[in-house]
């Protein structure tokens, strides 16, 4: 979870954009405020997950950093997740930072986080058709295609793909270079 003293450049990230005004790869367009309104609404989703948090709800938002610097956010959510073992995952990457693995890289941690971390058995994740590098992410990571959802996507009904990876695919082409510390002294946190 970012630290409150890692917000402010994570929201100078979010100034310099996600995206292109032209394309919205969020089910919820908040990358369309203003800024004071998008700083408010990204401080109050980050305070309010800590907030919220119980071992049968709970997001864990992970700020990513490169050279000690932030570039992006990848969070992993899950409802009762001790008896479904089933997470979400979700992320944003800012734009000067697109186009070089790292979004890649940022769901590959996550997914060992979940899976190795807290014995997840299934991933969800899900993209507009659009969001091109959202879904070849998804697919080069072993996610299956698993139906499509329409949702309002800046008020028009919008199709979205939805992805699923389970435990054994995943296993499969598991990475051996990346490791999960310090997840024993908060397991029950995430009702694992």
């Amino acid at each position: 979870m970012p630290t409150d003293d890692d917000l402010p450049a994570l929201l100078a990230v979010i100034d310099r954009g996600i995206h292109d005004s032209t394309t919205m790869p969020f089910k919820n367009a908040w990358t369309d405020l203003p800024k004071g309104p998008r700083d408010r609404s990204s401080l109050q989703w980050w305070w309010s997950k800590r907030a919220q948090w119980t071992s049968r709800e709970w997001t864990f938002c992970g700020a990513v950093f490169v050279d000690g610097a932030p570039v992006g956010s990848q969070d992993v959510m899950a409802s009762n997740f001790a008896d479904l073992k089933v997470v979400k995952t979700g992320s944003w990457l800012g734009k000067s930072s697109q186009g070089q693995g790292l979004g890649k890289e940022m769901r590959a941690a996550i997914l060992h986080f979940a899976f190795d971390g807290l014995g997840a058995t299934h991933a969800t994740s899900s993209a507009f058709r659009d969001n091109h590098a959202s879904i070849a992410t998804s697919r080069s990571l072993g996610y299956r295609d698993n139906g499509e959802r329409v949702v309002l996507r800046r008020g028009v009904p919008t199709p979205m793909i939805q992805f699923v990876l389970d435990a054994e695919t995943w296993r499969q082409s598991r990475r051996d270079d990346i490791e999960v510390s310090g997840l024993d002294a908060c397991r029950d946190f995430f009702g694992a």
